[in-house]
């Protein structure tokens, strides 16, 4: 999908070095992708945290299946 958005020279500067992109699209979505994929963890992570998950095994028992 193709969108217009208005970014900082410098920020967008930044964001091609890290991304390590040479075009702005890709880096751009690179970045939108990446910022997606940390945010998901995070809020698993809290969900996790949180006991939302009942886990029957405990961590001896998955390592005893591991073997």
């Amino acid at each position: 999908m193709r969108i217009t958005i208005d970014l900082d020279a410098t920020v967008l500067e930044e964001l091609l070095r890290l991304m390590g992109e040479k075009k702005k699209s890709p880096a751009v979505s690179k970045a939108v992708v990446d910022w997606v994929r940390r945010r998901k963890a995070r809020e698993f992570g809290r969900l996790l945290r949180e006991g939302h998950f009942d886990y029957p095994l405990t961590n001896e028992d998955m390592e005893k299946q591991d073997a």
